[in-house]
């Protein structure tokens, strides 16, 4: 185990932040995984990094908070208020973010009071938020594994924990001999994916499946399809999601028309949402609902002005690694890497052409949805069809019974 620990800390410094001697680091993760801290700690001070810092989260006692503060108190609580990442943005930092929220630790949570707390954590960070917008940033997120969400995807076996890291291993090519080669075979096949669709020049994306899902989805002359791997403006290389079977892109704001259905569930800070659609027209969210969560949904939608609206389209084939795993991981890092999925909020400017040193105002008027929220939520099923029109007026089947056709 240790050995793996030790191969999956390398990967995410190396190929997702791309650490070099002096480049500052700030590590965000649970504390129930500081063993792991430590590992990439180690990993980090090997390589010359010497300013590291830590933004730990328990996640007990942020359950506690969320249970016996009023919302007012939660805005100046250190658990929620995250200005760190600020500080570190000023430093030209890379970011790592480690996922793992136990799936039922909130279920005894107000909604609204969850909602409020994501909206006063991602506004504690504007600089950090402004930067990663602007592509000016290193960052990557994984996932570690923890007691709650290792019970829940496991049936609270008594090896829960080993089996999960295991599902991580696998995921992220750890088995492999050489990871960092696999991502880069990896990384080159995504490249060849990302080169036909934008070579298709894509005006409109029409999916329909047996859920009942209807929906099109127009896209800019601008947009550009992006995969695993992204360079700063600088021109530093750095995977942003690790595990990552996606490509994707930006779509206009204004585009979207019709019905889609969820195929798994969606946790957001720590809630629980399932079996829910979302109605569009002219791009805004209209109508919604959800068996479970469904405050919690209206709470994603309503977080501010853009956020029903759409900001990404990501494709990932029904086939791919995670989803033939046949895990439910409750976390979106990994669910949304075994479907195709969408983005309700902001969208990312290295998407979009022309997007360089715009204001929020001027994105906006160019069809790029701006907003202080990002939340991914799944929607590929195995019978997913999707066929795209081009902005000459051809008709290209992309997706046919949930994998790539084109």
């Amino acid at each position: 185990m240790k050995e793996k620990l030790e191969k999956y800390a390398e990967l995410l410094l190396t190929k997702g932040v791309n650490v070099k001697r002096g480049t500052p680091l700030l590590i965000s993760a649970p504390i129930e995984a500081y063993e792991f801290v430590e590992i990439l700690s180690k990993k980090a001070f090997e390589k010359g990094v010497t300013d590291i810092g830590y933004d730990l989260i328990d996640e007990k006692i942020k359950h506690d908070a969320l249970k016996y503060l009023e919302i007012n108190d939660l805005k100046e609580s250190p658990i929620f208020n995250k200005k760190i990442f600020d500080e570190y943005a000023k430093k030209d930092a890379a970011f790592l973010m480690l996922m793992s929220d136990d799936p039922t630790l909130m279920d005894d949570i107000d909604s609204s009071k969850l909602s409020q707390a994501a909206i006063f954590s991602r506004k504690s960070k504007p600089l950090y938020k402004q930067r990663q917008l602007n592509n000016e940033i290193v960052w990557c997120i994984a996932c570690t594994a923890t007691k709650g969400r290792a019970e829940k995807m496991f049936d609270n076996t008594e090896d829960a924990i080993n089996k999960l890291w295991d599902a991580i291993f696998d995921a992220c090519y750890i088995n492999n001999k050489n990871p960092n080669e696999a991502w880069d075979t990896f990384i080159e096949e995504t490249n060849k994916k990302t080169e036909i669709l934008n070579k298709l020049k894509i005006k409109e994306l029409h999916y329909t499946n047996n859920l009942g899902t209807n929906l099109i989805i127009n896209l800019l002359e601008t947009s550009i399809w992006n995969g695993a791997s992204e360079k700063t403006k600088s021109g530093v290389e750095f995977i942003a999601n690790i595990p990552t079977q996606e490509v994707f892109t930006t779509p206009n704001r204004l585009g979207t028309n019709g019905i889609v259905y969820s195929s798994k569930p969606l946790i957001y800070n720590g809630g629980f949402i399932n079996d829910f659609f979302i109605e569009f027209k002219d791009g805004k969210v209209i109508n919604y609902d959800a068996k479970e969560g469904k405050d919690i949904l209206k709470g994603i939608i309503e977080s501010d002005e853009n956020a029903c609206y759409l900001g990404e389209v990501a494709l990932v084939d029904y086939n791919s690694p995670i989803s033939t795993s046949k895990l439910i991981h409750y976390e979106t890092l990994y669910d949304e890497n075994a479907s195709c999925h969408l983005a309700l909020g902001s969208g990312f400017t290295e998407c979009v052409k022309g997007t360089d040193n715009k204001s929020k105002e001027e994105l906006i008027s160019l069809g790029f949805n701006y907003s202080d929220n990002h939340v991914d939520f799944m929607i590929g099923t195995e019978d997913l069809n999707i066929m795209a029109k081009t902005f000459d007026g051809k008709e290209v089947q992309i997706f046919k019974d949930g994998n790539f056709y084109c």
